[in-house]
């Protein structure tokens, strides 16, 4: 096994466990927005942010290159619109919630996914 391969194994079973994990502290954080009667944005925000973990789910178990680069790609995707909604959540002081450290780990969830991405679309 190439050294290359080894490295884009590893990246894909971290972005797997770092989604799964953000997924868990969002839960969370709906859980404290519901019960503080914001039930609009948090639903979005619960959406888009477990979405990127299933897409990544789903892009490990993918039959083929084109398939595993379209489900990281949504996963990708899904992680901006995840940006999107914390950024307009904190912006307005919902929940009087500190967003900084979520905001921090989707960047790092975007890093990695861009980075999946352009090294799987340059490898066809």
């Amino acid at each position: 096994m190439s050294f290359k391969l080894k490295k884009e194994i590893k990246l894909k079973s971290i972005v797997r466990e770092k989604s799964f994990e953000f997924a868990l502290k969002i839960i969370r954080l709906y859980r404290n927005l519901q019960s503080k009667n914001e039930f609009v944005l948090s639903k979005q925000l619960v959406r888009s942010a477990t979405s990127i973990g299933a897409n990544v789910e789903e892009a490990l178990a993918a039959q083929s290159r084109k398939d595993f680069l379209s489900k990281m790609s949504i996963a990708s995707k899904e992680a901006r619109e995840t940006r999107y909604w914390l950024r307009l959540m904190a912006a307005s002081n919902i929940g009087e919630e500190d967003y900084s450290h979520l905001l921090e780990k989707v960047e790092e969830l975007i890093r990695m996914l861009t980075s999946i991405v352009k090294t799987t679309g340059k490898s066809r």
